[in-house]
Order: C-alpha cells, then structure tokens, then sequence
C-alpha cells in the first residue's frame, strides 16, 4: 500500500473512529452548556444503549432478521437509554441543580458506577458478541483503499445526526430555550420557560444519542462489555474540551478530530502510543487555547 492509500485508509478509520467519540461528546456539550454537569455518567449509558441493542436484537432476530431487524433494535435502545438519562436527571441530578458544582460532580460518578456495576452484575463481567448478520469486509473501492458498506453507513448516520441536532438547536423554539437556559436559568423561568422541562429533554436527546452510537458500535465492533463505557466516556469527554466543552459544534469537530489524530498515531507510532500522541496534543491544544477550538470565555456573574 502506497503512502497516500494508508493516509486514505487512516483517514477513514479515523472519521469513523470520530464519529463515535463525536456522539457521545454531543451529550456532554449540551448537559454541560445548560446545566454546567460535566456527565461522567454518559459514556455508561453509550454502554448501556450497546448492551440494549444486543439484547434486543437477540430477541427481534427470530422474528425480523438482518437490517430492519438491526434498525428497530437501535431505536429501542434510544428509548431504553433515554428513560435511562432522563431518570438519573430527575431523581440524582435534579435536586442538585441549586448545590455546588462538586456535589453534581460527584454524584454524576456515583451515577456511573452504580449504571457500569449494574451491568457487570447482569453479565457476569462477559463480554457479549454480535451475531454476524452483516458483511463487514464488503464495500466499494475508492482511490486504492475499501470503503465497507457499513462504514459509510455509519459515517452517514453520524453526520444526519449532527447536522439534524445543530438546525434544532438552532431554528426551533426549544433549542433557543436551550441556549437561554444556558445563559440564566432564573430569568427563563420569569419569562415562562419550564427550565425543568428542558433540562430532561436535554438528557434525554444526549442519552439517545449516545445510544445510536452504542448500538452502532455494537454493530460495527461486533462486541460489547461492561468497561467499554469509561474509556470511551473519557476520550469523548476530552473530544469536547478540544472542542470546546458547551459548544455542539466544537463537539463535533473534537470527536472527529480526535479520531483522525488516534487513527495517525496508531499507524505511525503503534497502537501503544495512541492515547500518549492524543493526549499529548490536547494539552498542547488546551495551552495554546484554554477554551477549546470553538470554545467561547465564560463571564462568571455575580
């Protein structure tokens, strides 16, 4: 393979590597944007939406197999991650939102481990396969490299998403809510707005989310277990501050940024030194620009 079929072939990998950090990081963004909660919860429920999708499928494949079978199973596990989300914000978070951020903090941990130790529980720490009902290896060649099928389907989907979640965002009259709310709670709810309300959607549009790329990756890697939630939690947590942790399109640009640059330094320095190269560029990132690439300073009022 010449050099510039592997930057291809790497460059692939990398964005779809990106689109999953990219996902999950979009949930990280919106909860910390309204709430100021960094969620270290939500990359348990990205684990939670892939064990769902597992499930599910194993029990919709005797009835709807193949791609519709797939498609329907995902959307269930959208659901079961939202009622997931939207639970741990009514009963865990909600009640906190007027204490210091340390104890939303530390409750979002203890959240975390009471969702990953829940499961290891169910699964008696196994991990749980895939059944092969599609051929990853076939796809379309496109300048020397193999695009698989599955792979732009992925990329795809990701990129509907995004681009979906930033017009709603943007041009709906909750989505505005959203950005207020942000910006002062007290004074939305003068103006009528049910704060509340807003917040549980927001965990609950992050949690699907998560979910999708849950069962996406459960589709795409063919495996799932209970720790796969805290690497990929953490790596899209960091995605957002490269971004810049608030912003949905900083969020965006993190994740698929840090997947190009964990695809570069798995081929050109070793899969061992992958994290040592994208971690060493974050901080390098966050010196250069404290905010993030598309961050915005905060002024704290008092």
């Amino acid at each position: 393979m010449s050099l510039w079929e592997l930057i291809l072939q790497q460059t692939v990998n990398g964005l779809i590597l990106g689109s999953f950090y990219a996902l999950i990081a979009l949930g990280y963004s919106m909860v910390y944007g309204i709430i100021k909660l960094l969620n270290f919860a939500h990359g348990d429920i990205y684990m939670t939406g892939a064990f769902a999708c597992l499930s599910v499928f194993g029990v919709l494949s005797v009835i709807i197999p193949g791609v519709a079978g797939i498609i329907l199973s995902v959307l269930a596990a959208m659901v079961i991650a939202a009622v997931l989300g939207y639970l741990a914000q009514r009963f865990a978070y909600g009640p906190l939102l007027g204490a210091p951020r340390l104890s939303l903090l530390i409750t979002a941990i203890g959240v975390s481990l009471v969702i990953s130790n829940s499961v290891m529980v169910i699964t008696n720490s196994q991990p749980l396969f895939f059944p092969g009902v599609i051929d990853n290896s076939a796809g379309i060649n496109i300048g020397g490299i193999t695009v698989t099928y599955i792979q732009i389907i992925l990329i795809t989907v990701s990129a509907s998403l995004m681009l979906a979640l930033t017009l709603f965002i943007g041009r709906t009259m909750t989505g505005k809510a959203m950005r207020a709310i942000s910006l002062d709670k007290d004074t939305c709810r003068l103006m009528g707005i049910n704060v509340n309300k807003i917040i549980g959607l927001t965990f609950i549009i992050g949690s699907s989310l998560a979910a999708i790329a849950g069962g996406l990756a459960c589709v795409y890697y063919g495996n799932v277990q209970f720790s796969m939630g805290y690497t990929i939690g953490i790596k899209a947590f960091t995605a957002a501050v490269i971004g810049g942790i608030g912003s949905i399109p900083g969020a965006m640009l993190g994740g698929l940024l840090l997947g190009l640059l964990e695809a570069v330094g798995t081929q050109f320095l070793g899969s061992q030194w992958k994290d040592v190269f994208a971690f060493g560029l974050l901080i390098i990132i966050l010196i250069l620009r404290p905010n993030g690439l598309l961050g915005k300073s905060e002024i704290e009022r008092m």
